[in-house]
């Protein structure tokens, strides 16, 4: 399929959110294959072990995943057009872009207490610092192009208010901090953006990474990794000195990015080659490719490195990749019924639960 319609369906998932609510019974979303066992489900308290926080753009929800048996426990929480997702470092908060509503909602939970954040239009992103701090969300606008806003506001997760406003360029996407939290790097229209975030201002910008998309860390905060869309690419950065050392050709339209815990492996979300490619960690040798759903527009790891998650945006499904086979062992399903955007899982985080 040509570019243009498989873009143009995952931005049609988000807009659909925001003017009609499908909503999603808790099991919506099921996993396929063997059964693992009835998970807990308690659509008011917080589930033990680890859990995940899927944002389903599609239908106003966000699903509580259990990350063991990979079963649903709860689509209680709402956000209207859900694009992004973000976790608190002890598990007690999560944080949603309601792309639609111009806010980031908090949401406690164990109580499910929601708080709406006015942060400006579509907000497409937000990512938690590492001391649980801070929230910054990326505030696209109406235009992901140049013509979209400039900002990433910074919630104070505390008071849950808006304590800052950052410029950073044109059109801002994702967010990713730097393990220490020192340093967060934004993708924006213009390239890739890096703040210092004791001062909370614009640190500098990496040349040569022009309309950046998907962003991630490594575990050692050495390397930071940006996707290119539209060249095929994904760029490594140099942190310490903000420049760009490879270039790697990915798959088509590469959109998300992530880094295993251990330092070892990077996979990227390749939109339109629905597949998930698999990269040495300096970015020297592809080591695979990976078959997931149509439209993977999200990836995740999981915290002990044992498992990526990948986002299908136009099957609504969630494919679990085992790293140490790099193999797909399990599908988590998603979607409204019979329709195939209902689901649109457009964000992933995961959390220890307390």
């Amino acid at each position: 399929m040509a570019r243009g319609p498989r873009r143009f369906a995952l931005t049609a998932a988000g807009a659909a959110a925001g003017t009609a609510l499908a909503v999603l019974p808790t099991a919506a979303v099921a996993r396929t294959g063997p059964d693992p066992g009835a998970g807990p489900s308690d659509e008011q308290g917080v589930q033990t072990g680890s859990t995940a926080y899927v944002a389903l753009a599609g239908s106003g929800r966000v699903a509580r995943v259990d990350v063991a048996s990979h079963t649903v426990t709860s689509t209680a929480i709402r956000a209207d057009a859900a694009e992004g997702v973000a976790v608190t470092p002890d598990g007690r908060k999560v944080y949603v872009a309601a792309t639609a509503h111009y806010q980031v909602i908090a949401v406690d939970a164990a109580t499910l207490r929601a708080t709406p954040i006015v942060v400006g239009a579509h907000p497409q992103d937000v990512a938690v610092s590492p001391d649980g701090a801070r929230a910054y969300t990326a505030v696209t606008g109406g235009d992901t192009g140049p013509g979209g806003s400039s900002t990433v506001a910074v919630i104070d997760t505390r008071t849950d208010t808006v304590a800052r406003r950052i410029d950073v360029g044109a059109a801002p996407r994702r967010v990713a901090f730097a393990p220490d939290g020192k340093e967060a790097y934004v993708t924006t229209a213009g390239g890739l953006t890096v703040i210092d975030t004791a001062k909370g201002e614009v640190a500098g910008k990496v040349p040569g990474i022009p309309d950046a998309q998907g962003v991630a860390v490594s575990p050692d905060g050495s390397r930071v990794y940006a996707t290119q869309p539209d060249a095929d690419l994904l760029y490594v950065v140099d942190a310490a000195r903000r420049t760009v050392t490879r270039e790697v050709k990915a798959g088509a339209e590469p959109w998300a990015v992530t880094a295993t815990p251990d330092g070892r492996k990077v996979y990227v979300a390749d939109m339109n080659s629905d597949s998930a490619g698999v990269y040495d960690a300096a970015g020297r040798r592809h080591l695979a490719d990976v078959p997931v759903g149509r439209l993977p527009a999200s990836i995740a790891v999981t915290p002990d490195g044992s498992e990526v998650w990948v986002g299908n945006d136009m099957t609504g499904t969630v494919s679990v990749i085992d790293t140490s086979s790099d193999e797909v062992v399990t599908t988590i399903r998603g979607g409204s019924r019979a329709e195939t955007l209902g689901a649109s899982p457009l964000d992933i985080a995961f959390a220890r639960t307390p």
